[in-house]
């Protein structure tokens, strides 16, 4: 049988293989959060209105859209969500185990622009000491800030 199935496989090259994959495999959305950090070290929290009422705050985050590197989708969403300028920095955290998403974090340093926020998404900005997140806070955002993405 796995002979066959390698033979057929051979058989059909190229885009029709392609397509053979593309329906066999989950489609994944790709959410991107950047871990956004001034000069002084502080973190950019953002107050989310339409995440649950008792864990609004969080760190920027957004989907990143086709063909969009997701470094730059930290700066685009970072951008959409306040007017700040970020230039991002490495990679921090990939996860999966959502249903048909995966997880991607990356730091980024503030490099400027005007605090303006969409509050359409956003209730509240706020610049925070890594020692002094705010209650009602995304687990997952907390451990990404104080550096233990996975515990």
């Amino acid at each position: 049988m796995k002979r066959l199935v390698a033979r057929l496989w051979r058989l059909i090259r190229g885009p029709l293989q392609w397509r053979v994959l593309w329906f066999a495999h989950a489609k994944f959305m790709v959410g991107v959060t950047g871990v956004v950090r001034n000069d002084a070290g502080q973190v950019l929290l953002l107050k989310h209105r339409m995440w649950p009422p008792e864990r609004p705050w969080g760190l920027p985050t957004g989907y990143a859209v086709k063909s969009e590197e997701f470094p730059l989708t930290v700066v685009r969403e970072v951008k959409e969500e306040t007017g700040l300028e970020v230039k991002p920095g490495r990679l921090v955290s990939v996860t999966s185990g959502y249903k048909l998403r995966v997880e991607v974090a990356y730091e980024a340093l503030h490099t400027g622009g005007t605090l303006k926020i969409d509050n359409f998404e956003i209730l509240e900005a706020q610049w925070f000491n890594p020692d002094s997140l705010p209650e009602g806070m995304q687990d997952s955002h907390r451990r990404l800030i104080l550096g233990n993405p996975s515990a």
